[in-house]
């Protein structure tokens, strides 16, 4: 499978790059920092460029089978609007080169999931330092929903830099769920699988230990 991985230069991506070329995948990698992906592979193509800026967008999606969004900011406060406006980006490029399959992360507090992470963050993290960004993450959402996309959203529990355990759930029935940490090595596993399996079409998997 060709996969684009938008935001593979840290975090989730980076995990998602290197687990895809260890299953064979040919990869994609559209990062603005190359220099923090793996070393060189020979079915690994980097795409320097932002995912805001459509020339690289596009030619980092010619010839992909599917597209994993791991977008993200360092800071709360950084690009509030990057997850809705990039997502924007990759969804135009998909229609125009005909790419159907999308995996889009956002996070704990997205849409329905908002409520279900516990005292510190409901009450504390969310409304003091997260407010914008899941405003962003819920425009995010409406933008992927509303595509023709095959798409699956995934929402991953509190991110730990934790091991890949493949050990964790995936959860679409939140009644009486408190989600806790969850690795970005096994958030990059369930987005592979994902892929792979199709699964959770037209979904919003909420991933914790």
């Amino acid at each position: 499978m060709n996969i684009l991985v938008a935001g593979a230069g840290r975090g989730i991506g980076r995990q998602l790059v290197e687990q895809a070329l260890a299953a064979g995948h040919a990869v994609t990698a559209l990062a603005r920092d190359p220099s923090k992906l793996a070393a060189a592979h020979e079915r690994l193509r980097i795409v320097q460029g932002s995912v805001l800026d459509p020339a690289s967008v596009a030619a980092a999606m010619a010839g992909q089978n599917a597209v994993c969004c791991t977008i993200g900011v360092k800071t709360p406060w950084e690009q509030p609007s990057v997850f809705s406006e990039g997502t924007r980006r990759l969804l135009e490029a998909m229609k125009r080169s005909g790419v159907r399959r999308l995996v889009c992360i956002t996070g704990i507090g997205a849409g329905d999931s908002r409520g279900h992470g516990g005292f510190l963050f409901d009450r504390v993290f969310f409304p003091l330092l997260l407010k914008a960004v899941y405003a962003d993450k819920d425009r995010q959402e409406s933008l992927v929903r509303a595509s023709d996309t095959d798409w699956t959203i995934v929402r991953p529990g509190i991110l730990s830099n934790g091991p890949l355990t493949g050990n964790y759930r995936a959860l679409t029935d939140l009644s009486g769920v408190t989600a806790r940490r969850i690795s970005r090595a096994d958030v990059a596993h369930f987005m592979l699988k994902e892929l792979e399996s199709n699964r959770y079409l037209g979904q919003t998997p909420l991933l914790t230990y």
